[in-house]
């Protein structure tokens, strides 16, 4: 590996791994010793996560073609061995989360990866990326079932806060970028179609109308958790990196980016988060009417139905 060309991702986006991948390792020792110092590495490496997540599962049926993955990961973390998060001095102590789920992602069984990260202030403090253990019927349903994971982290760390004394009257901004996921959260008519979710799901309603959480809208290529749930482009990768506050903090010493340049990158990010805000209370109203509209019709099915 001292030669090897450093790698720009972490795990080639136009790939997919299965357990059918390549010739299977005549002694899997090796990949599994490697796959556990990877492991040690995603309690700081976040930009690892799920990678290394995706490659665990193989550790039954380890192939060629899944050492040459892991091996690229080391090749990616070559690239940049210091790179680790940023915290900011300058927090003002509200809490913000972002939710993702990448639907029937796994090509063996079906199930979808689900995926959150949790802001404190600017400073990214929990992230999570895990495969579920059901599969899920539909892409709303993988959508809510993470909604819900994310929901009881987000209440954990207010627990936590008001362990510490810190106050945080306001609700949490949760962003989603699937709209029949927020219907559902917010819409008694809706959950007539939704019997099939299981009932600890609907705890992202109660918390939204006790105001523990507020859900918000967010796009597609916005969507921060998209990291933590599949494999990217080095040309969205790597904004996304920034944008949750991580930085090589040895890069001036090696020709890389100044101090100042440093800032300059931690306040773009910054603001794309509050951009990500703005932009949400802006669509917010038009979802609130889209919502009602909704609502309104599905009353007048009923009505017809009775």
């Amino acid at each position: 590996m001292l030669k090897a060309k450093p790698a720009s991702v972490p795990m080639l986006y136009n790939g997919k791994l299965s357990k059918e991948s390549g010739i299977r390792l005549p002694d899997p020792l090796q990949y599994r010793r490697l796959l556990r110092r990877l492991l040690y590495l995603t309690n700081t490496c976040l930009d690892i996560t799920f990678d290394v997540g995706k490659l665990s599962q193989f550790l039954d049926c380890a192939t060629d073609e899944h050492y040459k993955a892991a091996l690229h990961v080391l090749r990616y973390i070559k690239k940049s061995p210091s790179k680790g998060l940023f915290f900011s001095s300058n927090n003002d102590l509200k809490l913000t989360g972002y939710v993702d789920s990448d639907w029937a992602i796994c090509s063996n069984t079906r199930r979808s990866i689900t995926g959150y990260c949790f802001f404190l202030g600017f400073s990214l403090v929990s992230w999570k990326s895990k495969k579920k253990t059901t599969v899920a019927c539909s892409f709303s349903e993988a959508e809510y079932r993470a909604m819900a994971q994310a929901t009881r982290e987000g209440q954990w760390l207010l627990y936590l806060l008001n362990d510490y004394h810190v106050s945080h009257p306001q609700p949490i901004n949760l962003y989603c970028d699937n709209q029949y996921a927020l219907y559902i959260a917010a819409n008694l008519v809706f959950h007539e179609r939704t019997k099939h979710i299981e009932l600890d799901c609907h705890i992202v309603r109660e918390k939204s109308q006790t105001r523990v959480l507020k859900l918000l809208p967010i796009k597609s290529a916005h969507q921060t958790d998209d990291l933590l749930t599949k494999a990217l482009s080095p040309g969205v990768f790597e904004p996304l990196l920034f944008k949750l506050g991580m930085l090589d903090l040895h890069a001036p010493l090696v020709g890389g980016y100044s101090v100042d340049d440093k800032r300059l990158k931690v306040s773009i990010s910054l603001n794309s988060r509050e951009d990500d805000y703005n932009v949400a209370e802006l669509a917010t109203n038009s979802f609130s009417f889209n919502m009602r509209e909704d609502v309104r019709d599905d009353i007048k099915l009923v009505s017809n139905g009775s």
